[in-house]
């Protein structure tokens, strides 16, 4: 080989040999640029890695100072709580679920007083066996065993009942368990001896007031039946003596008896009335009756004391408003009767108005009721007005009084009005007047297809009213208009003589206008031409004493008038005007008319009605007798209710009449024994309680005993004939002989 060829071949290894170490230095520089990125990656992950180990060192640091923080917080809390735990006055201790004490506080503990085997770690059936052993707890009806028996029964239930211990020394521990999930038991004994002795007292407390209650409740009903039964000597016999010939002072003696007797029954009858509400023990008694009749008959019983003192009574009640309702006819009657009255006792001179609006609601359900009784009294003082609702309260001092009276009508009128869910209220002027207000919501009962208004139009045109009072005037007019016809109204007679002409068909006129009386009116009319219908209208009954006739006297009406009693009168006023005229059934229907007259009395006598009456008073039995003697009746008398039965087997009365209170057997036993003998042989004899009971609960009891009919004493004439009436027999002759006709 030539030195060319191996300089060549050197030339090219060497060449060889250097591009290979370039290779291997650019493999080498990759190999350390890659073993750099990995170290610096690497001293990342260890830097990153140092600070999260700093981070976990500082964050377990921290735990656990917290820990340390929250375990000396536990301890505190832990020894805190056990503190108060043995500061408590009750019991507290926990068991496992092997029943045996963890832990108990010294309120728990001291019940052993001082055993030094009861410590955690004694089990709880041995608690139980100490308590029995020692004496401890008074086990009561039960023996120890029975008695531990029963506790342990109880602690071993889900849910132990609450229950409480008597101890040795009379002190009363009420043991409240609860089990937990794992079976552990906390107890607590809660000493409730206070609150035993408290509501033992309580309870004798209660005892005592119901006793009490009962001992007032008796003797008030007792001092009712004791005053009662003389009364009904009294006002029975001040009523028949009224019925002789008196002279007048007499007549003034009789009166004076008679009104100071029934005065003397209204201050009972407030203060029983009083005693029940205040004992919550009056209860009403809601049913269907008529308001405007209610309320007329008020005014009825309050027109004489009215008319004496030339005072005017009038109603106002809305024609559109329905009469029927449900409500307690008897309590609304009774607050009526003690405004009306009140209103008339103060009232000097003017007038006293019961106006009655109110609005029914869409559905014909509820009707709202407004009542207002006006008057042009003497009127309340400002500072007096929330006074006269009080008990015992009046308007007057006690040392210069003019009226009468207890001061209990008012406050029991509120009572009253406020159980049956209404308002009362009153506004008043010192000298001009006052107006009492009753608001009450009352259900509606199904109304008398009677009550509807009759049609008059086309019959009646004209109408003149003649009164000097601008109420009453107001008043009438408004209902007559209601009805579609026309009225003029005037003030005297001499304006409805001017006012008059030939479209008049009929006059209202009061019986005492300025100028001529309402007759003479009538006479004056009737001279001239066209002379038209008069009816003239009068508080008095006396005045009522003239029908209309051709000679041209007028029909005389009492005022003031229900809407039944208007319609009725206008009704004959049109019957009169032309026979072209029939009303419609049902208005004819409200027509009074003259009372068919009696058959012939038979030929053959009849036997007289037999009457027995039970009553032990001898004061009673002679006005019972002297009330009935003008009857066709045979009368007896039993002195109590065994002489009752022995009578009604042997007389056979048609009737009895029975006292409640009599000796031997009284009159709710001698019905009994009365009507288990009806039982056996038929037939049913009406008796009728006659008693000095009248508390509320009396009427109701004396029923139930199978009597028929309640009365009170003092007796009413009235109410006993209109029962003998009521149930004399068909083949007896009637106890009241029908009047004799002109």
């Amino acid at each position: 080989m030539s030195l060319a060829n191996k300089l060549a071949e050197e030339r090219r290894a060497r060449l060889a040999a250097e591009r290979l170490l370039e290779l291997k230095q650019a493999e080498l520089f990759a190999a350390n640029r890659k073993l750099g990125l990995h170290a610096r990656a690497l001293s990342e992950e260890i830097t990153q890695t140092r600070a999260q180990v700093q981070t976990v060192q500082d964050e377990n640091q921290r735990v656990k100072s917290d820990l340390s923080a929250a375990q000396e917080q536990v301890q505190i809390v832990e020894r805190r709580l056990w503190q108060s735990i043995q500061t408590i006055r009750d019991g507290f201790a926990i068991f496992d679920g092997n029943d045996v004490m963890i832990t108990a506080n010294r309120a728990y503990l001291v019940i052993f007083d001082g055993l030094e085997e009861v410590q955690p770690g004694i089990s709880y059936a041995r608690l139980l066996q100490l308590l029995t052993e020692e004496g401890i707890v008074d086990t009561d009806f039960r023996s120890p065993a029975a008695w531990r028996d029963m506790m342990l029964n109880r602690w071993q239930s889900p849910h132990p009942d609450p229950v409480v211990i008597r101890l040795w020394n009379d002190e009363y521990i009420k043991l409240i368990d609860q089990r937990g999930a794992g079976g552990d038991a906390v107890t607590l004994g809660l000493n409730i001896t206070e609150t035993v002795r408290h509501e033992q007292a309580l309870k004798e407390a209660q005892e005592r007031a119901e006793a009490a209650n009962r001992a007032k409740s008796a003797f008030l009903a007792n001092m009712s039946h004791e005053i009662r039964t003389p009364m009904n000597g009294v006002v029975g016999m001040a009523e028949l003596m009224s019925e002789t010939n008196l002279t007048e002072e007499q007549e003034l003696y009789v009166d004076t008896i008679r009104n100071s007797g029934e005065a003397l029954l209204v201050i009972i009858n407030d203060v029983l009335d009083y005693s029940k509400i205040e004992a919550d023990k009056l209860t009403l008694q809601p049913e269907a009756f008529d308001l405007e009749r209610c309320i007329h008959e008020v005014v009825m019983l309050t027109a004489p004391a009215a008319r004496d003192k030339g005072l005017e009574l009038l109603i106002d009640y809305d024609m559109f408003l329905p009469t029927m309702l449900i409500g307690d006819a008897g309590r609304i009657r009774q607050v009526l009767t003690n405004l009306i009255g009140n209103a008339v006792k103060f009232t000097p001179s003017g007038h006293i108005l019961v106006r009655v609006v109110g609005l029914q609601s869409n559905g014909g359900g509820d009707t709202d009721i407004h009542i207002t009784i006006e008057d042009t009294g003497i009127g309340i003082p400002a500072d007096k007005i929330d006074h006269v609702f009080g008990e015992f309260n009046q308007v007057e001092d006690d040392s210069n009084r003019q009226f009468e009276g207890t001061g209990l009508g008012l406050s029991i009128s509120r009572r009253l009005i406020e159980m049956m869910g209404g308002q009362i209220w009153v506004d008043s002027q010192e000298g001009e007047g006052s107006a009492f207000g009753i608001r009450l919501t009352l259900p509606a009962a199904t109304p008398d297809e009677g009550d509807a208004p009759p049609d008059l139009r086309g019959i009646l045109k004209h109408v003149l009213v003649c009164d000097p009072l601008p109420v009453n005037r107001q008043v009438l007019t408004r209902q007559v208009e209601s009805l579609g016809l026309r009225v003029t109204s005037t003030t005297t007679a001499e304006e409805a003589q001017h006012a008059m002409d030939d479209t008049v068909d009929l006059v209202l006129c009061d019986h005492t206008p300025p100028g001529l009386d309402g007759k003479a009116l009538a006479r004056a009319l009737a001279a001239g031409p066209g002379a038209p219908n008069v009816v003239v209208l009068s508080a008095d009954p006396a005045d009522a004493d003239a029908d209309g006739s051709p000679a041209g006297a007028p029909i005389v009406a009492r005022k003031p008038m229900a809407r039944q009693a208007l319609f009725r009168l206008l009704l004959e006023m049109a019957s009169r005007i032309g026979p072209a005229h029939t009303p419609r059934p049902e208005d004819a229907a409200d027509v009074e008319k003259e009372p068919a007259a009696p058959p012939p009395a038979a030929q053959t006598s009849r036997r007289s009605m037999r009457v027995l009456a039970a009553e032990d008073n001898r004061t009673n039995q002679l006005v019972f007798s002297k009330m009935v003697k003008s009857l066709d009746i045979e009368l007896r008398f039993a002195e109590n209710g065994e002489a009752a039965v022995v009578q009604f087997q042997s007389f056979a009365p048609d009737m009895i009449f029975m006292d409640i209170s009599m000796p031997r057997m009284d009159g709710k036993q001698a019905t009994a024994a009365i009507r288990r003998i009806e039982a056996e042989t038929g037939g049913h004899v009406p008796i009728v309680a006659l008693t000095a009971h009248a508390v509320e609960g009396d009427r109701d009891a004396i029923l139930a005993a199978g009597l028929d009919v309640y009365l009170t004493k003092p007796l009413k004439k009235g109410a006993i004939v209109d029962a003998i009436v009521a149930h004399a027999p068909d083949d007896a002759a009637p106890p009241l002989a029908a009047p004799a006709k002109a």
